[in-house]
């Protein structure tokens, strides 16, 4: 993953996260203004029906005439109704049910807001490191396969190929008579610390259409089954229709433990590489057709 795709996800979730701000200051300002009662309001028209009425009937006006002069004085910033004498305070009444139920809802309203905000994080950071293996344990990571003694060991004893899954490597044991011969072809890449210690860290697709290679073991060698390319203990290619050997993974050797980084795979060597000099030590897993 690239710096500027990981910087373009934070960037989308950071603007996630103003909007998320943004829509909870505009409920609250929303729920700020002309929040009256029920019972407020009803009381309001009244008066102004009261009042309205009482100086209608003084002055002698129609219903028609007192709809006119209130429009003219709204247009003129005038008042709609005169204070009238009985403007006292009123007596103090119980809180209307629906103004408690305003401030449920905008408790519910932020709650809301904020779980969504804390899922899309969430969200966010999983994404981050499914892209960016590095920043996490298992493929992707630098791996550490353990002792190179014990790694040998355990590669005879499994027949000469040792199957990480943490790290979908094979680890196979590179032979000492063919490290002069390797240098010219590996001493330039960064596995060529553990190739001098004995070992190679292999990736586990072929390079032609990526299938998963299992080893073979009467041959002795990896056989792609899904068109037949096939290659060397140490994944150099002997047959088929790869465009190079298998690709292999940067290795370190620290205090004798073979560690593997599964973040830099690093190209096969080129069709004809074969600096083991291994043949088919026996039959094909994949059949004689097969090649």
């Amino acid at each position: 993953m690239t710096v500027i795709a990981i910087l373009a996800i934070i960037g989308l979730i950071a603007l996630a996260g103003i909007l998320l701000f943004a829509a909870s200051r505009r409920r609250d300002a929303d729920s700020a203004v002309s929040e009256l009662s029920a019972e407020t309001r009803r009381r309001d028209r009244d008066r102004v029906k009261a009042s309205v009425g009482a100086a209608a009937a003084d002055a002698g006006l129609s219903g028609r005439d007192v709809e006119k002069t209130t429009a003219l004085e709204q247009r003129q910033g005038g008042d709609l109704v005169a204070p009238g004498s009985d403007a006292d305070v009123e007596p103090w009444v119980a809180p209307d049910p629906e103004v408690i139920g305003v401030a449920r809802r905008q408790f519910l309203n932020r709650a809301i807001i904020a779980l969504f905000g804390l899922n899309l994080s969430g969200f966010g950071a999983a994404v981050i490191a499914q892209l960016w293996p590095g920043a996490s344990e298992g493929f992707g990571s630098v791996i550490t396969v353990g002792p190179v003694t014990d790694v040998v060991n355990e590669i005879r004893a499994s027949n000469g190929f040792l199957y990480r899954p943490e790290g979908r490597m094979w680890v196979t044991e590179f032979p000492a008579g063919a490290l002069e011969k390797a240098a010219a072809v590996y001493a330039s890449t960064p596995a060529w610390p553990g190739i001098q210690a004995g070992v190679k860290a292999i990736y586990q697709k072929c390079p032609h259409l990526g299938c998963r290679v299992p080893e073979c073991g009467s041959s002795q060698y990896f056989e792609c089954p899904c068109h037949g390319s096939f290659y060397n203990q140490v994944g150099e290619k002997r047959g088929g229709p790869a465009p190079r050997g298998m690709d292999f993974f940067e290795m370190a050797v620290e205090g004798g433990v073979l560690k593997v980084n599964t973040g830099n795979i690093i190209g096969g060597p080129d069709i004809g590489v074969n600096t083991t000099g291994q043949e088919r030590e026996g039959p094909s897993c994949l059949g004689a057709s097969s090649h």
